[in-house]
């Protein structure tokens, strides 16, 4: 492994680390149960399995969709211990996608397909960031229109 190679995979994984910051920050800002810590790390480990693929597998290996296989699986795993039930609603699904996501922008990275890590995590962001306020003007419109329907 010559001086190079090394630097690749640095600059790799500090850029998933770096793309997944937002995410985190926002969660974080949200008092969510995953934040700043966690999607950084999620996008880094994601990376991380890519990149220690290529190098034992070989980047055009067959084996490499089992190692994205275990990614979209392990990810997935985190997520759902994001989510939790409160009588008829379930609370942190979007926190839990928002995990996929990241794990999805750390292999993107991995892979060297940073269009689609950037894309992945502005969109996530701004999902989180911008939607908020139409989610709340969703349930403020359910709730008239609950309370006009009332006897």
């Amino acid at each position: 492994m010559n001086v190079w190679e090394v630097l690749s995979h640095v600059i790799s994984l500090v850029v998933a680390y770096v793309l997944a910051l937002p995410i985190g920050w926002n969660r974080e800002r949200e008092e969510r149960s995953a934040g700043i810590r966690t999607f950084p790390l999620v996008a880094m480990a994601a990376c991380g399995f890519v990149l220690v693929a290529i190098g034992v597998l070989g980047a055009t290996s067959p084996g490499q969709a089992r190692i994205l296989e275990g990614l979209i699986t392990g990810v997935g795993f985190i997520g759902g211990g994001a989510i939790l039930k409160h009588g008829t609603q379930a609370l942190g699904t979007a926190t839990a996608a928002s995990l996929w996501a990241t794990g999805a922008l750390g292999a993107a990275v991995g892979y060297g397909l940073y269009d689609i890590a950037v894309i992945l995590s502005a969109t996530t962001y701004v999902t989180l960031r911008y939607l908020a306020p139409l989610k709340d003007a969703a349930r403020e419109t359910d709730a008239k229109d609950d309370r006009r329907d009332a006897p």
